[in-house]
């Protein structure tokens, strides 16, 4: 066996087939990760010298495949050589070309010598240093990231463990001296307060009260230079005041920077005396000015000692719904970036703007034959995407705020185009009637989003040859704007001519052509598309392999793309009503079909993929019945016994697809052929020797005709989309409401309510149903969270439409009067919101004449402002009535909250992140019948929300899910291996920051933590957290999941105070963001209750192990062993306090329940009832105690007691089962058992019969699951 020692431990490949079976079927037929390839990628790393001027050389670790350009970035960020830019890196006398690899350098060694050359400065390089000093002083500001620009994002983590996390050597306080620790939560966060203030919800980071260093630091109004100073090397003027309010004059000249004697009013552009000419601005402002040399100082130290998850950029763009007043300070660089380079021209890329569909294309083309080849084609395309997606959204921002001049001015402003920065944006609105036949304005307003779907899908299947534009949907003040790439060419002909493929008329007229077919024939099969025939203006046949909306246009680089991919999936039947059309009883009885807002709701590519999946089972059990049947017959006939063979005695006898395969190859031996085609006849394959589901996405798409000859294949497609519709309201609805009473599915907001009907395949339309569904479930009440969260979700969309059009009356000036108004009328109890018109501020001496630049669909400007509570009320019922079929009773915020237990705050949350409203953070008074609750002052920015596809990182993804499925059957060390490979892989192709890296470390960590490793884990774990707050935001529920998780580990480590302040914070997201009547409540609630205990606050653990029963008794339902768990946990706090007869009371409760679950035999029940007996003793020797001291007063000769304080490793312990680890020592023998146990439990799963899922996270219950996390004695 080879072992391969990579950056982050070590990968041990067991055999080709192994890592096949791993890795499942994988994508684009890439051979295995073989051992050659994975030594390519990673050589092993080796050490440089670096000698900068002024400073002592240092050591810097380096890999053979950086290039030198990332020197330098590593140069600019180090304290001590931070604030130079302009430099050449050389080895023995010879400048080394920036974009080199360190391997390709002749001469570069372990130990070689680098030496950092000053270089003159041109115009360029001078206004980057300039932009990098900017960058440093404001490095420590969190103003951009409240501002949401340059992919800046917040994080708190480190205001809760003051730095402390991992340093143990340094750390300030050890965690043995609990005197110290104040434990008292602030009053909002205790069990059963109902108040949620927003102020914490961003708490004061010391370190962000910005040292000042200078006053102003901006561009010269002198600039450019005349010729003459030119001619004498002067490239720019800067303009600066010194903190001792000193105000100088400065020039970047081509050898550095130095004083000259021009003031406001006089240019004299000679130097002063002294110049103190330098070649960096920060030397240069340590000469003139005392306070700059010392304050600089201490920010780089600062800066430097964050965490880097800290300050690295975010690969796309997290906006903030709430910030502070932040004071707004004279920005030279900013300034600039808003009237220059940004309008089209990118810094980086000398002299033109970016060709953005030449850079995704090419990035396609790259080779992807072995892993390093495939890395680098992931990165490159994963970096053009989010370039791309930031630029997009620029561009839209910039298109609706009417800074983009249209390329048909003439025309209506809703009918505008616009290209900007190379890409092609268009508004959400029906011009010329195109969408007149499918709803108008509303299918205009979906259609990007399902084109948007349409690519992604596409793109994933990554077929070689078919090219898709790059698209992103931006959301903005209302409108929405399509931002797509630019085919070249496609701008100088008419469309008629370019489409040769498909169809621009809906189907009256199509065309097709051979290679397209070819090329989309490549993606039929995994996107599930039927190809089919239809006809054309001459009726003759034409063959597709996609809808017919979907077009090819070869550009002028000769390249096939596709676009309008708005059908790929097929249409949803039970939102789309056909004369004459018959759905199935299921969809009928639940009220199907229904009409829908446009006619192009289509189905989710996750339902294809389940509906195809049963069916296949489905297929596979028909073939096996068929076979027993005939050998029953075969055997019949010998002993002339007939026997009767139930369709159940089949569904027992195949386990899934696990017998799949063996009954494949038996079907081949025998004559199997009948057998098959029955099969396939029945689940509607479309072939007969084979199972092959595919849909043909025309069917009942107006205007679309097809040939005669086709007419029984049509009507196979039409039951087949029946089916389809009948399987998300049947199978998919039910199996969603089961998965959140299993507590597999834990939706918190709204985010992740969606996220759990998409991974289903239930369109967010289906929201009513889903409530209605959860309504009538008998354990409705066990479901009261999820409703509440549907009933949140369904009321703030209605909203976010109502908003949508609301906003589009109104103009610029008076936007945020607007929006105030708005969620006045939404949340506030104040009954007559009144809203202010801003005419105070400026009023017009003219009266206004006729503007040309209306903005687009704008109408009447002050409409919005006669909108009253009540009115947006009913238009909210109504909403929910017609969009979602769903009744509201309610006619105001008020009642709302009132029957559905919702929480304004929570509903201002949801209603801000929806429509992108940056709100300030102070603390609303929503109550108050006498005013409203927002004024215009609270309103603070309008945000984009962005919709784009987000490439992925396929290999590192494979390692993943193996390392994953090695962590579930038992093999933790190979687990853990495979996901630090995992790790490195991702890393390689996103960047440091991202979603699909938070997952893999918060695994890491886990496993860290189950084998021992605690300090490894808090690391892990403390980066998953910080990635978790920049990436999704600090308050969603991923990161207070991961807040709870980091807890644990530092308990582990002893660091209790932290552990509690992270547990509070957490529970303070929690109260905000759903409440406190929640399933995850109760776990959050006893890890508290836990550590609290262990630090000996018994009542204060009470009050949240008392409230985590509670919540446990009601979701789980009172026999659950979780509530037996809760029960045992309160018993021995009142142990602890001495308060036996309630200690007793609690454990006799879990007592019973162990009984009755699990019997009398197991070892929880002895456990329970060995602790009963405990109890008892110490009670019955407590009342002696107390009858001796009655009997002889204070000369009692008293028993000393044993009042026991809980040691950590007890408290610990109980922790770990609470969050699911389990540590059990194994002989090998249980190890082997253990192992058939989880494979056989692995086959029923994939039978599809009920098993709880083994997942590695997510509390296990104690009896009903294996423990997963397994510790090897």
């Amino acid at each position: 066996m080879t072992t391969l020692v990579m950056n982050g431990g070590g990968a041990h490949y067991h055999s080709e087939e192994e890592s096949k079976q791993d890795g499942g079927g994988d994508t684009d037929g890439v051979e295995d990760s073989n051992e050659q390839e994975v030594i390519v990628i990673q050589d092993t790393g080796f050490t440089v010298k670096i000698q900068a001027p002024g400073t002592e050389p240092f050591d810097l670790q380096v890999s053979p495949q950086e290039m030198v350009q990332e020197i330098h970035q590593v140069l600019m960020d180090r304290e001590d050589t931070c604030h130079r830019t302009c430099f050449s890196l050389q080895l023995d006398g010879n400048v080394l070309d920036n974009f080199a690899e360190l391997k390709s350098i002749e001469g570069l060694q372990e130990g070689s010598l680098l030496k950092v050359v000053e270089e003159p400065y041109t115009v360029r390089e001078a206004r980057i240093h300039v932009r990098h000093i900017r960058d440093l002083l404001k490095s420590l500001d969190p103003s951009d990231a409240y501002n949401g620009v340059d992919c800046n994002s917040l994080s708190f983590l480190s205001v809760f463990t003051d730095g402390d996390l991992g340093d143990s050597g340094k750390r300030k306080k050890k965690g043995s001296d609990l005197e110290q620790i104040d434990c008292t939560p602030p009053e909002h966060i205790l069990p059963g307060s109902k108040e949620r203030p927003l102020v914490p919800l961003q708490p004061q980071n010391k370190d962000w009260k910005p040292m000042q260093c200078l006053k102003v630091l901006t561009m010269s109004g002198w600039n450019p230079p005349p010729g003459n100073r030119k001619m004498h090397g002067d490239l720019m003027y800067l303009y600066m005041v010194t903190v001792e309010e000193r105000h100088i004059s400065i020039t970047a000249s081509t050898r550095g920077f130095y004083l000259n004697q021009s003031t406001t009013y006089t240019f004299n552009p000679k130097p002063a005396n002294p110049s103190f000419l330098s070649h960096s601005l920060v030397e240069l402002l340590s000469q003139i000015s005392p306070a700059f040399k010392k304050n600089f100082t201490v920010l780089q130290k600062t800066r430097v000692q964050r965490h880097p998850f800290e300050r690295i950029a975010t690969p796309f763009q997290v906006y903030s719904w709430t910030a502070p007043q932040v004071d707004h300070t004279m920005d030279c660089v900013r300034a600039e970036d808003a009237y220059t380079s940004r309008l089209g021209y990118e810094e980086h890329i000398p002299g033109q703007t970016r060709d953005w569909n030449e850079e995704l294309q090419t990035t396609r083309e790259l080779a992807r034959k072995n892993l390093p080849e495939r890395l680098l084609r992931e990165r490159a395309i994963f970096k053009v995407h989010s370039d791309f997606a930031a630029a997009a959204t620029r561009g839209s921002m910039a298109v609706i705020d009417g800074n983009v001049m249209a390329i048909n001015p003439g025309e209506e402003t809703r009918m505008q185009m616009f290209i900007w920065n190379n890409i092609f944006f268009s508004l959400g609105f029906d011009v010329r009637d195109h969408y007149r036949e499918l709803g108008g304005d509303a299918a205009a307003h979906a259609a990007p989003t399902n084109d948007l779907n349409g690519v992604r899908a596409y793109g994933a299947v990554d077929v070689e040859g078919l090219y898709t534009l790059g698209t992103v949907v931006v959301d903005y003040r209302g409108y929405r704007v399509t931002a797509q790439s630019i085919i070249p060419g496609i701008l100088e002909r008419e469309q008629e001519q370019s489409v040769i493929y498909g169809s621009i008329d809906f189907g009256k007229t199509v065309v097709s052509h051979g290679k397209y077919l070819e090329l989309l024939e490549r993606t039929s099969r995994p996107l599930k598309v039927q190809r089919h025939n239809v006809l054309n203006e001459k009726d003759e046949s034409v063959e597709l392999c996609s809808s017919v909306e979907c077009k090819g246009i070869i550009g002028n680089d000769g390249r096939h793309y596709i676009l309008d991919l708005l059908r790929t999936f097929p249409p949803d039947l039970n939102f789309l009503p056909v004369e004459g059309e018959e759905l199935s009883p299921e969809s009928v009885r639940q009220g199907f079909p229904r009409q829908h807002r446009h006619r192009l709701a289509c189905l989710r590519q996750e339902l294809i993929e389940a509906f195809v999946e049963h069916r296949y089972l489905l297929f596979m059990k028909m073939a096996a019945l068929q076979l027993m049947q005939q050998k029953a017959n075969k055997e019949s006939k010998m002993a002339t016994l007939t026997e009767n063979n139930s369709p159940e005695a089949a569904e027992d006898s195949i386990p899934g697809l696990a017998q799949a395969k063996e009954l494949a190859e038996s079907l081949a031996a025998e004559d199997g052929s009948e057998v098959v085609l029955n099969a396939c006849k029945a689940v509607g394959s479309i072939s007969n020797t084979s199972f092959d589901i595919r849909f043909n996405p025309d069917i009942f798409s107006p205007g679309v005709r097809f040939p005669e000859d086709s007419v029984d294949d049509i009507q196979k497609q039409k039951q087949l989309l029946k089916d389809a519709a009948a399987f998300l309201v049947s199978c998919q609805i039910p199996s969603l409401v089961k998965d959140c009473l299993d507590h597999n599915a834990l939706p918190m907001d709204g985010a992740t309510l969606t996220e759990a009907l998409h991974q289903r395949g239930i369109n967010v339309r289906y929201l009513g149903n889903v409530l209605e569904f959860v309504d009538k479930t008998p354990a409705k009440a066990q479901l009261e969270h999820f409703y509440r969260i549907g009933i949140s979700e369904l009321i703030t969309r209605c909203a976010k439409h109502i908003f949508k059009t609301y906003l589009q009356g109104v103009e610029l000036s008076a936007l945020s009067a607007a929006v105030s108004h708005f969620l006045n009328c939404f949340l506030s109890s104040f009954p007559d919101a009144v809203a202010h018109l801003p005419a105070d501020e400026l009023v017009s001496r003219r009266k206004n004449r006729k503007r040309r630049n209306r903005v687009p669909g704008g109408g009447d400007n002050t409409a919005w402002a006669s909108l009253t509570p009540s009115e947006l009320w009913k238009n909210i019922v109504s909403e929910a009535q017609s969009y979602y079929n769903f009744t509201l009773h309610c006619e105001n915020a008020d009642q709302v909250v009132e029957k559905y237990g919702l929480q304004k705050i929570t509903l201002l949350r949801e209603i801000s992140i929806k429509a992108g409203i940056q709100i300030l953070i102070k603390e609303y008074n929503f109550d108050s019948r006498h005013k409203p609750a927002f004024t215009e002052e609270d309103i603070l920015n309008i945000f984009p929300v962005v919709k784009h596809v987000n490439p992925k990182a396929s290999d590192a993804f494979h390692f993943f899910q193996s390392g994953q499925a090695k962590v579930q059957q038992g093999y933790l060390k190979e687990g853990c291996e495979l996901i630090n490979e995992a790790l490195n892989l991702f890393n390689n192709v996103y960047g440091a920051m991202h979603v699909e890296i938070c997952a893999c470390l918060r695994l890491l960590a886990r496993l860290n933590y189950i084998m021992g490793d605690h300090h490894e884990a808090l690391s892990n774990q403390q980066k998953a957290v910080l990635m978790s707050e920049r990436v999704l935001g600090v308050e969603h529920p991923n990161t207070i999941q991961e807040y709870m998780h980091l807890a644990l580990y530092c308990f582990a480590n002893g660091q209790l105070s932290t552990a509690l302040k992270l547990l509070y914070r957490a529970r303070y997201l929690m109260l905000m963001v759903c409440g406190e009547d929640h399933p995850e409540m109760a776990l959050l609630d006893s890890n508290i209750g836990l550590v609290l205990h262990g630090v000996m606050e018994y009542d204060l653990s009470l009050r949240f192990l008392e409230n985590a029963l509670a919540i446990n008794s009601k979701y789980h339902g009172p026999r659950s062993l979780k509530v037996a768990l809760s029960h045992h946990l309160v018993a021995r706090v009142y142990e602890s306090k001495a308060e036996f007869r309630s200690a007793l009371q609690h454990e006799k409760e879990g007592y019973t329940i162990y009984k009755n679950q699990v019997g009398e035999a197991h070892e929880k029940t002895k456990e329970s009832s060995e602790y009963l007996k405990y109890l008892t003793q110490q009670a019955v020797a407590l009342q002696r105690t107390m009858n001796e001291i009655y009997k002889n007063g204070s000369n009692a000769s008293i028993m000393p007691l044993k009042f026991t304080a809980p040691s950590m490793a007890s408290v610990l312990e109980q922790l770990n089962i609470i969050n699911g680890i389990i540590f059990i020592p194994l002989s090998q023998k249980d190890l082997e058992n253990l192992k058939a146990e989880v494979q056989r439990r692995q086959q029923l799963q994939e039978s599809g019969k009920s098993m709880e899922e083994l997942t590695v996270d997510g509390p296990l219950e104690l009896e009903d699951k294996i423990p997963m996390d397994v510790n090897v004695d």
